[in-house]
């Protein structure tokens, strides 16, 4: 079901783009890496966040971690990762398939400056099995264009 609100708001706000549906699971930053074969970095991933009762998504590269010092100056308080019961609420999508694409009510959605360094991203499509390849422009254009600094890159 998931999988077809992402191909309907895709279809309708971005036609140009297709969903790709893999026989091996994209379910995590590795295997989505490995599935695709590009760095772990150009995974999207989306990450449901609560500050202060606020909920949003941001995305940031698959091998970022959510820096609590720069998270609480970008959203103005501490935030809280969301267990799989609120995000599938959230986004209606399970967790290893959640976008920002072809959710049941608008989300604020933010993106990590740590996507910047690359031109060509891969968040999940709704499904542990489907992605979508686009650049980060046309991400960031498809989510808002609200540019955070919250992530720490690895080491």
């Amino acid at each position: 079901m998931s999988l077809d609100t992402v191909r309907t708001d895709l279809a309708a706000r971005a036609p140009d783009l297709s969903v790709i549906v893999t026989t091996d699971s994209t379910a995590t930053v590795q295997l989505a890496a490995a599935v695709h074969g590009v760095e772990p970095g150009q995974i999207a991933k989306t990450l449901c966040i609560r500050v202060n009762g606020d909920e949003f998504l941001l995305l940031t590269r698959g091998d970022a971690r959510l820096d609590n010092q720069k998270s609480k100056a970008a959203f103005g308080g501490r935030p809280r990762m969301l267990g799989a019961e609120d995000v599938l609420r959230l986004t209606s999508h399970q967790v290893g398939g959640v976008c920002p694409f072809g959710l049941p009510a608008p989300l604020p959605i933010f993106l990590d400056t740590s996507l910047r360094i690359y031109d060509l991203v891969i968040p999940a499509a709704g499904d542990t099995h489907s992605s979508v390849k686009l650049t980060v422009e046309r991400l960031a254009e498809l989510c808002g264009g609200k540019w955070v600094d919250a992530c720490q890159l690895p080491g």
